[in-house]
Order: C-alpha cells, then sequence, then structure tokens
C-alpha cells in the first residue's frame, strides 16, 4: 500500500517550486502571455501557457529520471546540497538587488536564438505550440529543473524529517504532476489577468515580482544552508 505522506509532500513541493519560478516575469512566457492575450484574449493566453507547463513538466520529468542514481552515495547528496544552496542563493540575490526588470546576459541570448530558429523549423501554428516550442528551446528551463530537482531530493521539508521529494517513484510522481498544476495555476491566473484588461503591467509591479520571486529563492538557500549547518554540527557531537 502507498504510503501518502512523501507523495503528497512531493506534490506540495512541486507546486510550490513551479509557482516561484513561472511568476519570474521576464520569463519568455510571461512576456508572449502578456503580449498575446491583450490582443487574442483569455483563451488564446492560457492555450500558451498549458503548451509551455506540458512542456516543462517534460523537462522536470527527464530531470527526476537523470538524477535518480546519483543520490545513491551520500557523497554526492551532500555535494549537491552544497551546489544547489550556492546557486539558489545567488540566483534570488541577483533577483532581488536587480533594477531593470530583464538584466541581459549570454544565456538569455543564446535562448532566444535556439527558440527563433525552433519557431522556423516547426513553425507553430497554435496557442499550444506556441508556449510548447518556446518553453523546448529554453535550455535554461531544464537546468533550472535539474537544479529544483537536486534541491528536493536533497533537503529536508519544513515541517518533516524526511526530504521534500523521496528517491521513491510515486513521490517524483507526484511532484511532476506538482509541477504541472503549479505553472498551470499561475498561467490561468496570469492570462485570466490580461483578458480583463489588467496585463498592462508597469515595470515597477514587474519587478517587484521578480523581487518577490529573488526572496522566496533565498528562504529557501537560508533554510538548505541552515540544514547542512545542523548536519555538520550533528555529526561532530
Amino acid at each position: 500500500m502507498l504510503d501518502l505522506q512523501p507523495i503528497l509532500l512531493a506534490a506540495v513541493a512541486g507546486y510550490i517550486c513551479a509557482l516561484i519560478f513561472a511568476s519570474i516575469p521576464f520569463g519568455p512566457i510571461n512576456l508572449t502571455i502578456l503580449n498575446e492575450g491583450t490582443q487574442r484574449g483569455f483563451r488564446w493566453a492560457w492555450l500558451i501557457g498549458i503548451g509551455a507547463s506540458v512542456m516543462d513538466t517534460i523537462y522536470c520529468g527527464i530531470s527526476f529520471t537523470g538524477l535518480s542514481q546519483f543520490f545513491d552515495h551520500g557523497v554526492v547528496k551532500a555535494s549537491m546540497q552544497v551546489i544547489t544552496f550556492v546557486f539558489l542563493l545567488f540566483l534570488g540575490a541577483k533577483f532581488m538587488a536587480s533594477k531593470v526588470v530583464r538584466p541581459p546576459s549570454r544565456l538569455n541570448a543564446a535562448a532566444e536564438k535556439i527558440e527563433a530558429r525552433l519557431e522556423q523549423r516547426i513553425h507553430p501554428n497554435s496557442a499550444f505550440m506556441t508556449g510548447f516550442v518556446r518553453v523546448l528551446g529554453n535550455l535554461g528551463v531544464l537546468l533550472t529543473y535539474i537544479v529544483v530537482a537536486a534541491y528536493l531530493m536533497s533537503n529536508k521539508a519544513l515541517w518533516s524529517s524526511e526530504d521534500w521529494v523521496q528517491d521513491y517513484w510515486p513521490a517524483k510522481v507526484a511532484c511532476v504532476c506538482g509541477v504541472f498544476l503549479g505553472t498551470n495555476s499561475w498561467f490561468l491566473g496570469l492570462s485570466f489577468a490580461v483578458s480583463r484588461g489588467y496585463g498592462r503591467c508597469t515595470d515597477k509591479t514587474m519587478l517587484r515580482m521578480q523581487q518577490f520571486s529573488g526572496l522566496c529563492l533565498v528562504f529557501f538557500a537560508l533554510f538548505g544552508g541552515a540544514h547542512i549547518v545542523w548536519q555538520l554540527a550533528r555529526h561532530r557531537l
């Protein structure tokens, strides 16, 4: 019989992570929904979000599948705790300290080139395929989910002594489903807001959204760091 506690915990973790990363305002899907939704309405914008959510879920599933065997060794798991702590702290601090909505980066430029090539070859002619292809061409999304999977599988939950996602297939599937629901929840809300005329966000509003996402990342990074310190102290004792 399946143990529901790790499954529910993994689903909640996936949902929260998806909301945090999907809400980063300068992401290509958010910008596409803001631009297309004001012109074509709620249904078109939401279908873009669904296409993006499906590809997000695929990348998330690949990340959990690829990392499964690495956590069999304690040294690897400890190393991933440190790596994810540094990465999330750096990314969160960068978002919080940002003064512009979309800071330029080589990764963004490379992703845009890949997206452009894919769109030229595939020619997406529907809202769903537009969202799907834009996430497909953004390898930064895959990198993000690799880091997310590493964090969730190597750090304890806030209210539990277990990892956010245990090395247990039903828990991993639940987390991936949580990611799908989380991204869809955000894109559904954004599409509805755009269709109601609230999509003309000012740069100041989007900057605050970005800084809030950064604050969430810093919080989880510091919690993971505190757990590392606690583990070191316990082993010394």
